[in-house]
């Protein structure tokens, strides 16, 4: 079999790892492995990509990937890399986020013939029996070392509630149903895990008498600092109804320079041989480079024909980016023009309304190329905003019928937002 350790931590996915030696065993041969994903939203976002990238790593190496969508322990909350409560969901909301989760992560895995399972906690853990739970599970755990985990002290400081202070337990106990159930005994997560993670190993070995493992991932953040992402509108998600693939691919094509190589790497399936090129890229054909990252993954996420839609409506709008035949060839990026498609947001507006004038400030807030109406008009006293190629001068500018070209017109945030109307 592929050693998928050695793939994981050569593309960077490994932060820290249990006992490597008996990891690699475990590894050797076809073997599951699980990992959580919060049910608080219908949709996921670039965020979660990484856990998502690294179980298609090991389906493709021959594993059985367990997802397991967090119905239950989303009830709770997961204190870890948080600073305040999360906010309270009821039932109907968790199970109404889980079946939309359940759709949007058969993308990325073929679920078939139990080629991966996917798994509601809440099955496992809303029966359970209170005092049963203490006497079998609570034991094991010592209150010193809960207080221990990173994840707790942080939360001490501002204040951590018993429904919270409980979730190290709930979280142990489906790595021991897991392991009971499925011979599941390695869970990966984010490096936040950790403290949870191995209190789920310590639960495995003295219920089953069975050694666990565990890998935990990079919290990941941007060349310059920023949560990955996140971007000035807030998160990018992995729903095409939240984000739109134009704007999917427009978050690749802005990548920092100092980060596309290791994109490449944990966001694509592209061979680590070819990346390393990137390495010595520069300027324009770095620029090239950046357009193979923002197709290969929005083809991932959204599928090839949004993807070359996205990248096509992109070339229209900032123009084309030249790619070498030679760079990444295993992408399958078309090399030259190709077939045409338009992927810009684009918003009907009445004739009527054009004819009579918007203010561009409303129209920018209205479209949400800025997030409020004071945000616009910082942008067109800032001179960043524009219509076609013309830039708006005047908090007062109105956008007229007189703009349109063909029947539409471009609004422009910056260089890199751009919003399609369309008179109707």
């Amino acid at each position: 079999m592929t050693d998928v350790f050695d793939i994981l931590k050569e593309r960077g996915f490994v932060a820290q790892a249990t006992d490597v030696d008996e990891l690699r065993l475990y590894l050797s041969d076809p073997s599951s492995c699980y990992i959580g994903f919060d049910p608080t939203a219908n949709s996921l976002h670039v965020g979660s990509l990484v856990p998502i990238m690294a179980l298609a790593h090991m389906q493709r190496a021959g594993h059985r990937p367990i997802v397991v969508v967090g119905g239950g322990t989303g009830l709770v909350g997961d204190p870890s890399g948080k600073t305040e409560m999360r906010q309270m969901l009821t039932l109907e909301q968790i199970e109404a986020n889980v079946d939309a989760l359940r759709v949007q992560l058969s993308r990325f895995l073929d679920f078939a013939d139990d080629k991966a399972i996917m798994a509601n906690n809440a099955d496992w853990l809303v029966e359970l029996r209170y005092i049963d739970f203490l006497r079998d599970i609570g034991k094991h755990f010592s209150v010193n070392r809960m207080l221990a985990a990173e994840s707790y002290k942080i939360r001490m400081e501002t204040g951590l509630n018993f429904i919270e202070f409980n979730y190290m337990l709930l979280q142990s106990y489906d790595f021991y149903h897991l392991a009971k159930v499925y011979d599941c005994r390695l869970q990966m997560g984010g490096d936040d895990q950790w403290g949870n993670i191995v209190a789920g190993i310590d639960l495995v070995r003295k219920k089953l008498k069975k050694s666990a493992h565990c890998i935990t991932f990079p919290l990941l953040t941007t060349a310059s600092g920023a949560k990955m992402g996140k971007t000035a509108a807030g998160a990018v998600w992995l729903s095409a109804d939240r984000t739109s693939p134009f704007d999917f691919y427009q978050f690749w094509i802005n990548t920092d320079d100092r980060d596309v190589e290791r994109f490449l790497k944990l966001y694509t399936f592209l061979a680590v041989s070819e990346i390393a090129v990137v390495a010595t890229l520069e300027g324009r054909d770095l620029n090239a480079a950046k357009s193979i990252l923002a197709y290969e993954v929005t083809k991932l996420v959204h599928g090839r024909e949004a993807a070359l839609a996205a990248m096509e409506a992109a070339s229209a709008v900032f123009g084309e980016r030249r790619l070498q035949p030679e760079l990444l060839s295993s992408s399958d990026i078309p090399r030259t023009a190709g077939e045409k498609a338009d992927g810009v947001p684009t918003t009907i507006v009445s004739l009527e309304r054009l004819q009579a004038g918007i203010a561009a400030f409303d129209l920018f807030a209205q479209i949400q190329l800025c997030d409020s109406k004071s945000g616009a008009r910082r942008l067109i006293k800032q001179g960043g905003a524009y219509v076609n190629e013309d830039r708006i001068n005047g908090e007062d500018f109105l956008i007229r019928d007189s703009h349109l070209r063909d029947g539409s017109l471009l609004l422009k945030a910056g260089k890199k937002k751009v919003h399609r109307i369309k008179a109707g």
